[in-house]
């Protein structure tokens, strides 16, 4: 009886051992299949191409071995993105889902029109729209964000706006969309366009600049 036993133990270890090696040889023969398909979506058609391109270029292998930073280089590089993420797709598919930003203001700097994303990026693109308001002048990026966010924080809308004039001194006047203008002061910006809501019906220029008080001129 224990000599049976004894057989039966070497004929499942020796069965073991052949299965084991063909498994061996079937996984070093496994070649992993490069990325051949990649999805972007959230573009139109010529900035994904574009995008497409670039991530090509980088030579990606299979979907083991893709090198994080530099896709992640590669996508936050370009202006139009405000928001992403990258799914692999086993064997061999890349998606990648892009929330676009949105264009907030025009601004000519060194004689060319850029668009100022929600990124806070400058974007230059081939198009015109006549909807967003132009910025007059050389403000920081942060400075047009610091007053856009007093902005919409008062009872003026930010797309009433149609012209936005920045100053050496770090001052801005505001150009609404009726043409009514606004003179605003270097400090208390907040306080300043809680007290111009009460006179923008009846005229065409309100000087806030002076705390506490507003001059008009019809």
């Amino acid at each position: 009886m224990q000599q049976r036993k004894s057989k039966k133990i070497l004929i499942y270890f020796f069965l073991l051992l052949v299965v084991g090696s063909i498994n061996n040889i079937n996984f070093n023969r496994l070649k992993l299949q490069n990325i051949n398909n990649i999805n972007i979506v959230g573009l139109d058609i010529e900035d994904k191409s574009s995008l497409l391109k670039k991530i090509n270029n980088l030579n990606l292998n299979n979907i083991f071995s893709i090198s994080k930073i530099d896709l992640v280089n590669e996508i936050e590089s370009n202006s139009l993105v405000e928001k992403y993420s990258i799914f692999k797709k086993y064997p061999s598919s890349l998606d990648v889902k892009i929330e676009k930003t949105k264009f907030l203001a025009k601004i000519n700097k060194n004689g060319q029109i850029f668009y100022i994303g929600s990124n806070r990026k400058y974007i230059k693109k081939d198009f015109l729209d006549n909807q967003l308001p132009f910025i007059f002048g050389n403000p920081e990026i942060i400075e047009f964000f610091n007053v856009k966010e007093i902005i919409d924080k008062s009872q003026i809308s930010f797309t009433e706006i149609k012209n936005l004039y920045f100053f050496p001194s770090k001052r801005w006047d505001l150009e609404l969309r009726d043409n009514t203008i606004i003179k605003l002061p270097n400090d208390n910006i907040s306080l300043a366009l809680n007290l111009v809501i009460e006179f923008l019906d009846d005229n065409k220029f309100i000087d806030a600049r002076i705390e506490n008080q507003i001059i008009l001129n019809d």
